[in-house]
């Protein structure tokens, strides 16, 4: 029978087939899963140590947000080292945003709220992070195309991004996550352009990608309105 002097009580463990359950996106390409292979596992050692504190997985999100920040403001020192801790730190924001939903779920602590959260500041750290990297690499470089070319490119993200939720909305389809697998290769590459110290090379492969991405859903739009996936409209 267990007393005073026996093993001490053990910590609760995080649930891990909660934890690391997320519904991926419609358009993520099976067995290129950036966050299954290389994001959550190292999130879920994160929430292993959480678990039994009393961080919240809302503070989870801030902290991602503030890497991510701090990520932007590397960039925007307009040197190589720079670029390359920035790159570093918004690799390291995007294994901790995937820390606060999966422990939120252990928890069972999942809300609207944070859902919410975690998507108005991920889009902010986004922004700051394109448009640090663009600005930075001009203030490295003085090549004015590039300025341009990455601030278009970051302009066309964030309207792939905004036809893809207003379909959505439009749809009823209340997921918020659904873009999780996209944004771990867009954080994923803005390390490994930070890093390499070719910042160029990405603004010059977004602007493509982007219009290719704005067509896709475009197209996917028109499917599914011939599909009659919109419903009827509202009488009156």
């Amino acid at each position: 029978m267990p007393n005073a002097t026996s093993s001490p009580v053990s910590v609760p463990e995080p649930d891990a087939r909660k934890s690391p359950a997320k519904e991926e996106g419609r358009y993520s390409i099976r067995g290129l899963g950036i966050n299954r292979a290389l994001n959550r596992p190292l999130a879920g050692l994160l929430v292993r140590i959480l678990y039994p504190t009393r961080v919240t997985p809302n503070q989870v999100t801030l902290a991602t947000f503030a890497l991510g920040l701090a990520g932007a403001f590397f960039f925007l020192r307009g040197r190589p080292w720079a670029f390359a801790v920035g790159g570093i730190l918004a690799q390291l924001s995007s294994i901790v945003d995937c820390a606060d939903g999966m422990l939120a779920r252990a928890r069972g602590q999942s809300s609207e709220f944070g859902a919410a959260l975690d998507l108005l500041l991920d889009r902010i750290n986004e922004f700051f992070l394109m448009a640090g990297g663009a600005l930075g690499y001009y203030f490295y470089s003085g090549r004015g195309r590039l300025l341009v070319l990455g601030l278009l490119g970051t302009a066309l993200y964030f309207l792939e991004t905004t036809i893809f939720y207003l379909m959505n909305s439009v749809q009823g389809i209340p997921r918020k996550g659904e873009t999780a697998e996209e944004r771990g290769w867009l954080m994923f590459g803005i390390f490994f352009f930070g890093v390499t110290n070719r910042i160029d090379l990405a603004t010059l492969v977004l602007p493509p990608f982007a219009v290719v991405a704005v067509l896709v859903l475009v197209v996917d739009f028109c499917r599914r309105r011939n599909r009659g996936a919109f419903g009827r409209p509202p009488n009156g």
